[in-house]
Parts: structure tokens; sequence; C-alpha cells
């Protein structure tokens, strides 16, 4: 495994609509262990395949809403697509590829999520709160969107340092 260069908002790369993902293979894999290792050093919540310059659809989100005692785990999705959307939810929101920047956007409180794993099996998962922002989040990354184009309004210092975010 290897960190990876993260692209920040000035690359190009980060504006492009990816390709599916059609070989399930070593190469793959190492993407993805990659990636799970980027995000790891940057103690970020997800991360998607474009952000490190690969332009396929591929990302990674952390799963954050486990019971007590239990560890958090990552969950991998190949070609993914929002199949159900419930629920909406207003918050603040960054980017290891915004770093420092924070912007209001609303996102769905509830998403359904098909996907493929590492091998190719198709799958459904689902998220709340903070999870379901990261698979929307993630998802738009791989049509070349970027969160700071949905805020309704960027945060400033203040408002973060406070907490006080006011929609």
């Amino acid at each position: 495994m290897a960190r990876r260069n993260i692209l920040t908002k000035e690359q190009p790369a980060l504006y492009k609509k990816c390709r599916p993902v059609t070989e399930f293979n070593p190469r793959l894999h190492q993407l993805l262990d990659d990636m799970a290792e980027t995000l790891a050093g940057e103690n970020g919540v997800g991360l998607a395949a474009p952000q490190v310059g690969v332009l396929r659809r591929a990302v990674i989100v952390l799963e954050t809403n486990v019971p007590e005692g239990e560890e958090e785990y990552l969950i991998e999705l190949i070609n993914p697509e929002i199949i159900e959307a419930t629920g909406e939810q207003n918050g603040a929101e960054g980017c290891l590829s915004v770093p420092g920047e924070y912007g209001l956007v609303k996102r769905p409180m509830h998403v359904k999520v098909r996907a493929q794993d590492r091998n190719g099996n198709t799958f459904e998962v689902e998220g709340d709160g903070l999870t379901a922002r990261c698979f929307c989040h993630e998802i738009d990354h791989l049509e070349g969107i970027v969160f700071t184009s949905k805020c309704e309004r960027m945060l400033s210092e203040e408002e973060l340092e406070k907490g006080e975010i006011e929609q």
C-alpha cells in the first residue's frame, strides 16, 4: 500500500466524469488499498478515485454510524449509483481536495446505494446522516462535481470556530 497525492480544486482532472470500472483485478485492489491508506493518513471520511488522479468510478467511505464499542469500517463502492434518497439534512461539508474550506450543503438524510465490491459482486448498502452525506459527496466526484458548486454558501472561519452555523 502507498499513500497517493490528493488533487486539489485547481486541477482539471477533478472536474471530469469518470469511466466505469470494467476490470476487477489486482490493479483495482491496489488502488482501493492505496485510497484507504491515503484516507486514513488525511483523517477523512471519504475519498473518490478522481481525487487521486484515477478517472474511474470507485469510492471509499468510512462508516462512522456504528454502535458504541464497535470499530468504524470502510465501505468500498465500485460503479456506485444512488437508488433511493429520503429526508433532508443541511450542514457543513468539506473535502480533502478543497482543504480548509467548508460550505453549507443540502443532502438527503438517508440513501441507498447499489454498487459492486472489489471482486465485481453487486450489493446494496444504506447510509444515514454523515454516511449518507458522504455517499452523495463521493459519488458527485465521479461526475466531476465538487461540493463548492452545490453549496448554498461558504462558511467563515468564525462560524466554524464557534460552531454556530446559520442555515
